[in-house]
């Protein structure tokens, strides 16, 4: 990961910029400011419980969600050209950021004893050429000194998207998806680069608590809006 100063902004193309932004387009992102304490949900201003409905009925099987930035403009187009064109440039800047934001809010102690990326079925990952989750994963493996286990959790089929669908419609779609292969080390972190519904990731850490885990956490780039 590049700390350096200087070089190109790759929004705006202006010098000076760090981690490859600049000032003025750092300022720019869409910072999650009001969120959900327990899934990151954004939320258009803070809530005296400081829960979403949804996890105050149902709280969810992640002891804490940390996500940075709302899934919308610029964030959404620097993931997507990264995510789908193979744009590496778009996605450093917010790495480096994400990986100093982690330092900031959680001591060396209390970090987890291995990342996770969420996986992604082999078909998805010829097509595209490589899995986002784990690039990512890797990227704060390295700058943050946690182990990386990229095979731990398995996707066994594929799933129409989730997002559309209903609560109980989203569940039933990914029975059966996941399965854990190896020892499960006490304290994980999933990672992922967007959260949408929040439905697989709670589905992944359900099936990380009951082969073992002690505690899972939710690190991602972005969250989509409710």
């Amino acid at each position: 990961m590049n700390n350096s100063d200087g070089g190109r902004c790759v929004a705006c193309l202006t010098s000076h910029a760090r981690h490859g932004l600049c000032p003025a387009c750092r300022a720019d992102l869409p910072v999650n400011r009001w969120h959900c304490h327990a899934c990151a949900l954004p939320l258009p201003f803070a809530l005296p419980a400081g829960l979403c409905g949804e996890c105050q009925a149902t709280p969810p099987p992640f002891s804490r969600a940390i996500i940075p930035w709302r899934y919308q403009f610029p964030i959404d187009g620097m993931i997507g050209r990264y995510k789908y064109h193979g744009q590496r440039q778009f996605i450093r800047p917010l790495l480096a950021e994400f990986g100093e934001l982690i330092e900031q809010q959680i001591p060396a102690e209390d970090r987890p004893d291995w990342l996770v990326p969420a996986p992604m079925h082999w078909s998805r990952r010829w097509q595209r050429g490589f899995n986002q989750a784990a690039d990512i994963a890797e990227c704060l493996s390295s700058h943050l000194d946690i182990p990386l286990d990229s095979g731990l959790i398995y996707r066994c089929r594929q799933v129409q998207a989730q997002r559309g669908l209903n609560r109980a419609t989203r569940l039933a779609n990914l029975q059966g998806v996941f399965q854990v292969r190896g020892t499960v080390p006490e304290r994980i972190a999933l990672v992922d680069d967007v959260v949408t519904t929040g439905a697989t990731a709670k589905t992944l850490a359900r099936h990380l608590l009951d082969a073992g885990a002690r505690e899972v956490q939710l690190w991602a780039l972005a969250r989509t809006p409710g």
